[in-house]
């Protein structure tokens, strides 16, 4: 790319990692030409956590409670995707009851992160109003200024990896809960929201359609979930215990019975789900022990920021906010 005339004279900026609009602690250093954008970097590792190093060294339900903290707004996509792992590795089946109960809450979450994204994006874009009503009737919702900034061609979305609402917004109809169905998805009618403009406001018109959908879901799977059990419990393991006694050690300090124990056989394999973000996967290696050999996240905020480069050049800085609030990252799934 050509630098301007006016080389002499460009800016660099920083914005972030501590700015109201930067979605978490992400830093863009920008380059200038006056308002234009000649060029951005995104700077990463500032909520690094060693997320997947820690998942190495615990079983996995003692790992659960860290996972909430990749997606904090996607929570329930993520406890999913860190037990479909081991389920998958195990070929551990679930009554048809859990899988309805799991589709149902997925969509109630996939709901809450759409709407958190949206209130935030209004905000950005100078709408005040609506960040207050995003749980209550979304007909209060404020119309998104339509200014088409930052064009996502489909061909450039599938070279770039991106996946979600980034890439069906580009006019590619890939939705993993129709593609690659898990959970109970192919039992329901529910139709996957495109289009083909590729821009912000396209990005956020998928959103808004797939709250509607997940409506759609959530109401199907209540009126059709099968009674019976909601868990498989031939697989729990339980940690053998001798007798105590009624006055002995254990007795007095044990307060519960140990939690049951996975341990995952020397395989290895890859399982994904359709987050609200796009493709939340892992790549799970087993070793025939309690701890996982190698646990890999995929996580979609950090495939679909790479893009954001690309997406600003030859804008003007005032847009970098709307661009960036339209991929929906969060910086704990990024940063891992």
């Amino acid at each position: 790319m050509s630098l301007p005339l006016t080389k002499k004279d460009l800016m660099i900026v920083n914005m972030g990692p501590q700015h109201p609009s930067m979605h978490g602690v992400l830093r863009l250093i920008v380059t200038l030409d006056g308002e234009d954008v000649i060029d951005c970097e995104p700077i990463l590792g500032y909520l690094h956590r060693g997320m997947e190093k820690i998942a190495e060294n615990r079983t996995i339900i003692q790992y659960l409670p860290y996972v909430t903290r990749w997606d904090y707004l996607a929570t329930m996509f993520t406890e999913a995707i860190t037990v479909n792992a081991p389920e998958f590795l195990e070929n551990i089946q679930i009554p048809q009851r859990a899988s309805y109960i799991r589709v149902i809450m997925l969509e109630l979450s996939r709901i809450a992160s759409h709407l958190l994204w949206l209130g935030p994006f209004m905000a950005d874009l100078g709408a005040q109003t609506p960040f207050f009503y995003i749980f209550r009737e979304r007909e209060l919702i404020y119309d998104l200024f339509e200014a088409a900034t930052g064009f996502i061609s489909g061909e450039e979305a599938v070279n770039w990896g991106l996946s979600g609402p980034m890439l069906r917004a580009s006019g590619i109809q890939w939705d993993l809960r129709k593609v690659d169905p898990y959970e109970s998805y192919n039992q329901f009618d529910w139709k996957v929201q495109w289009q083909k403009e590729g821009d912000s406001l396209a990005r956020y018109l998928v959103r808004v359609g797939e709250m509607s959908e997940s409506i759609k879901i959530i109401q199907q799977a209540i009126e059709k979930i099968p009674g019976g059990p909601y868990e498989n419990l031939e697989v729990r393991r339980f940690k053998k215990e001798k007798n105590s006694e009624w006055n002995d050690f254990e007795y007095k300090f044990l307060g519960k019975k140990p939690s049951p124990n996975f341990e995952l056989s020397r395989q290895e394999l890859y399982v994904r789900v359709e987050a609200p973000k796009g493709e939340l996967g892992i790549y799970l290696v087993g070793d025939d022990s309690l701890f996982p050999w190698r646990w890999k996240i995929r996580p979609p905020g950090f495939i679909n920021l790479q893009i954001l480069p690309q997406l600003v050049k030859k804008m003007k800085l005032a847009d970098i906010m709307t661009i960036l609030g339209s991929i929906d990252i969060i910086m704990g799934e990024v940063d891992r």
